[in-house]
Formats: C-alpha cells, structure tokens, sequence
C-alpha cells in the first residue's frame, strides 16, 4: 500500500528545525507569479499617499469613505463564500476587531493630515515605522528582543530625528507632519496587534468587515462632532477617493494578503518597505515633489532599521501597509 509523503520539517539555514511561530516566518523565495503580484501591490500603495496629497475634500471624509468602501466591499464575499464562521461568534470574539477598528480611526485621523503638512516622503517613511512601535509593545510586555532587533530600533529612531531634523530648517508645521506620521505609525501599531488578536478567532472577511465598519463609524462621529463635511465634494475629489479605495484597499492589502501564505510574512514585511522609494517616486511624477536632500540619509536609515526589525524580530512584529 502506497503511503503517504510525510511532511518535511521547515529548517533554517543551518539545518536545524524551526519551531511553528519561527517557520511561519521563515524567508520563502517567491516564484515568477507570486512577485508580480507583490510588484502590483507596491505599486498600488505607493500610490495611496500622492494620491490623497491630491484630494482637496477633508481628510476624515477619505479615510471616512475608504473605510465604509471597503466594508461594503467585502460584506458580500462575507454573507455568501463565508457565512459559516460566524456561526457560534460571541461578543467577546468582536471586541479585538472593534478595537483594531479604533485604532485604525486614530491612524488615519493622524497620519492623513501629515501628507498636506510635510512631504509624501517623509510621511510615508514615518509611519512605515509601525513595526518599531510593535517590537516596543512585546519588549513591554516582557518578550526578549535579539541584539539586531535594537540595533534597528535605534537606526530607525536616528533616521526619524534626521528626518525632524532636517524639518526644523524647512517649518515648523513640516515638524508637527512628522509627529503625526509617527503618532499614526503608533495608532497602527496598535491596529496590528489588535488585528492579529481578532483574526484568531474571525475569518478574514468576518474580522475586515467589523473593523473596518467600526473605523468608518467612528470617524463619522469625529466628522461630526469637528464639523466636517461627509458630502458635497467636486467629481475631481469623489474619483481620486475611489481611486486611492481601490489601489490601497484592492491593489495594495487584497493582494499582499494573498501571497502572505506563499512567501510568508517576512517577505511581504520587506515588500511594504519599498513604498518609500515608490511614494518618493510617484510623488516626485504627479505632485513634483521631492524630499529635501539630507532627508534622504534619514528615510534610508529607517527603511534599513525597519527591515532589521522585520527579519530579527519575527514573529512579533506582525506588519501590514500603513498606507
């Protein structure tokens, strides 16, 4: 009788055998397929930042529209293709959805207005930092981070004070846009973790849905209660926001969540670090908008940083696309 192949153990370089959360992480070289398809997405969210820098409407009414867009979106695949995972859903299972949904809101209630107050570039560069505030959040936590783990921290900290830096001698307005990269970098820290608490117990569809929905709602209130306008925009507005809904939502996360299975999350980790160089690049076509140049040392030393925390902290410094 003809048995069945057993399954090989993932190793790592050196031969050993990798526990499950380490082989999760493990670099894969993507085939031909799986890298256009992530040339695509860094394309799509290398588009999202310029883009928005184009939008004239309020920036809660973007991020209040791309929001309720997706919900909708994927509403539809969650009543038909996955209806049956909510079957048996409790309250308690919502809870770490709604709240990734909160810090979504705060995410783009910081990081959209940075994009109108200091280059797309830097912005982009800052809040691609969430995975800094993640490893912070484990070692607080009481988890051990590797020695090259810190050294990207540090080199990530050293090119956002170059970046500020840099800011200082343009305006002080370009300074608060780097905080509030940073602070939306920080909220999107906090969506991540959330994000990877809920979707243990959630479907994709079921958990996208519910934050997405409750991030649209919040940032509704907050549109409210600021007095800023959901409605009335020119036809110029309304189809960059479909625009940037459909290459940062569809383009960008849709497709970087379908090779996350194939190359794992390491590779798609690194992928989202070349929206800097594309941002710059796209910026730099459709806005004529370039970084001063000593910005660039500090938005180099933060994607090198960032990238050190990716491969050496894995897996606790889970990254989606900030943008």
């Amino acid at each position: 009788m003809r048995k069945d192949p057993v399954p090989r153990t993932p190793r790592s370089a050196r031969g050993e055998p990798l526990d499950g959360a380490v082989a999760a992480w493990a670099v894969r070289r993507p085939g031909a397929r799986d890298a256009a398809i992530m040339a695509v997405a860094v394309v799509g969210i290398s588009l999202s930042g310029p883009l928005t820098a184009l939008v004239t409407a309020p920036f809660l009414a973007i991020a209040f529209w791309r929001n309720a867009a997706g919900a909708a979106a994927l509403l539809p695949v969650l009543l038909t293709g996955e209806r049956g995972t909510l079957t048996g859903l409790r309250w308690r299972d919502l809870r770490s959805s709604g709240l990734a949904g909160l810090f979504l809101a705060a995410h783009f209630a910081a990081w959209l207005p940075s994009l109108s107050m200091t280059t797309v570039a830097a912005s982009i560069a800052l809040v691609t930092t969430t995975p800094i505030w993640t490893a912070l959040a484990a070692r607080i936590s009481g988890v051990r981070l590797p020695a090259a783990v810190w050294c990207g921290l540090v080199l990530a900290i050293v090119g956002a004070a170059l970046i500020a830096g840099v800011d200082v001698t343009v305006s002080l307005r370009a300074v608060a846009g780097d905080g509030l990269a940073l602070l939306g970098a920080i909220a999107a820290g906090g969506y991540v973790l959330a994000g990877a608490r809920a979707r243990e117990r959630l479907a994709t569809s079921a958990y996208a849905v519910v934050c997405y929905s409750v991030c649209a709602v919040t940032l509704a209130v907050a549109a409210a209660l600021a007095r800023v306008p959901l409605l009335g925009f020119s036809a110029r507005d309304w189809w960059l926001i479909a625009a940037i809904t459909f290459v940062a939502q569809l383009l960008g996360h849709t497709l970087l969540n379908l090779v996350l299975s194939s190359v794992g999350p390491t590779v798609v980790s690194l992928a989202i670090l070349l929206e800097v160089p594309g941002s710059l690049i796209v910026a730099l076509v459709l806005l004529h908008q370039a970084p001063p140049l000593l910005a660039l040392p500090g938005m180099a030393a933060v994607v090198v940083g960032v990238g050190l925390v990716i491969r050496a902290g894995r897996p606790i410094t889970v990254v989606e696309p900030g943008t």
